[in-house]
C-alpha cells in the first residue's frame, strides 16, 4: 500500500466536476519546504500535488485558495505534454482522509496549535463488492 500524507495550502478554489454519475472536487495543494543549500544560502522547494476528492460536493464552499489543509491518500504519478511541447510531471493524489486547519490566535500572539474543523474520511474497503 501507498499512502501521502500533505499538509499545505491550496492554490485555487475547488473546482467541481462530474465523471460518471459522481462528483468530484479537483484542487491544487502546495507544500513548501524551507532549507539552507551547501553554501549556507536559505532556499525554498514549492511542491504541487493535484487533489480529488469523490463525492463529497458539500465541502466545495470550504475549499477556498489559501485554506490550510491536511490531506491523505493514495498517490499516483502522472506525465503528458503540455500544449508548449514540454513534458510535465505531476504528482496525483485520490483524497481519502481531509482536514481542514486553521492557526487560533491567543492575545495577538499565533500559536502553533492547530484545530480541526472538518474530517473526511473514506474507506477504500467501501468499494468492495463483498
Amino acid at each position: 500500500m501507498i499512502k501521502l500524507q500533505l499538509i499545505g495550502h491550496l492554490g485555487h478554489d475547488a473546482v467541481q466536476r462530474h465523471v460518471n454519475g459522481h462528483t468530484v472536487l479537483g484542487f491544487r495543494v502546495a507544500h513548501t519546504e524551507r532549507f539552507k543549500a551547501r553554501d549556507g544560502q536559505l532556499q525554498e522547494r514549492t511542491t504541487w500535488v493535484d487533489c480529488s476528492l469523490w463525492n463529497k460536493e458539500k465541502l466545495g464552499p470550504y475549499l477556498r485558495t489559501g485554506t490550510r489543509v491536511f490531506v491523505e491518500g493514495n498517490p499516483a504519478p502522472d506525465n503528458y505534454v503540455n500544449g508548449q511541447g514540454e513534458n510535465v510531471s505531476v504528482l496525483r493524489l485520490k483524497v481519502l482522509q481531509l482536514q481542514l486547519l486553521t492557526s487560533r490566535r491567543d492575545g495577538g500572539k499565533r500559536e502553533n496549535e492547530v484545530e480541526e474543523i472538518v474530517m473526511v474520511n473514506e474507506d477504500p474497503a467501501d468499494d468492495l463488492p463483498f
